[in-house]
């Protein structure tokens, strides 16, 4: 089986999940949570060498303010069990980053984030990027910035140099659960060429079979990169 080098996972599904079973959407994206643990497990163990899951978007700061709070304390306690299981992470070799705009996080979050990070950053065997207050276009915004203050003459920009200037790498395979189909924003420039794989499930009912089922499917597609 082609195992892909990066594959995105777009974690849709947590609030209908919950609202399907008369649940606080709290529950929702508690379920969600305890399911991107496994999911982490899941990858490592298929030498996929790095995993980006989109958990708050950009766009999301527009929701309700209790459930916006409600998430980012939820977010906290997530990263913070990391550190507490930190010498897995290290066992592993899986190194945590956080991409997006940190600015609009509120603090305890901030620094959390910048905990993690710092006690993971010499691991080389995986990477795991965590997408929080993230868009794609926000990303591209910040990386022509990046340009700009380093002072790169315009005949001198090409794709390479904006790749360079992003968060995060190429992107094989793009996952979306919650049975839309829309990337919504997510890695847009470095999904130029991924395979799309869309799943019926909401978010809390994937399973590590779901996962290889899709991972079957990218392995038969031909990527043509057109030529």
């Amino acid at each position: 089986m082609a195992i892909p080098n990066h594959i995105g996972v777009i974690v849709d599904g947590n609030r209908r999940w919950a609202k399907e079973r008369g649940l606080p959407a709290f529950e929702g994206h508690r379920r969600g949570f305890a399911r991107v643990k496994d999911l982490i497990g899941w990858v490592k163990k298929r030498g996929i060498a790095v995993l980006t899951i989109f958990v708050f978007s950009t766009e999301n700061w527009n929701r309700p303010k209790k459930e916006v709070a409600s998430l980012m304390k939820l977010l906290a306690l997530g990263i913070n069990d990391f550190k507490k299981n930190i010498k897995k992470l290290n066992e592993d070799g899986i190194s945590v980053k956080i991409i997006g705009l940190r600015d609009k996080l509120p603090s305890f979050l901030k620094k959390a984030t910048k905990d993690i990070e710092g006690l993971t950053k010499n691991n080389e065997k995986m990477t795991l990027n965590i997408a929080l207050s993230y868009g794609g276009r926000a990303e591209i915004t910040e990386a022509f910035k990046n340009i700009i203050k380093k002072k790169i003459p315009a005949d001198k920009i090409t794709e390479d140099v904006i790749s360079q200037n992003l968060w995060t790498s190429d992107l094989d395979l793009m996952i979306r659960t919650g049975k839309e189909q829309r990337i919504s924003n997510f890695l847009i420039w470095q999904s130029a060429y991924s395979e799309l794989y869309f799943y019926p499930k909401y978010w809390p009912d994937f399973t590590e079979k779901d996962l290889d089922e899709a991972l079957a499917d990218y392995s038969e597609r031909k990527r043509k990169f057109g030529r």
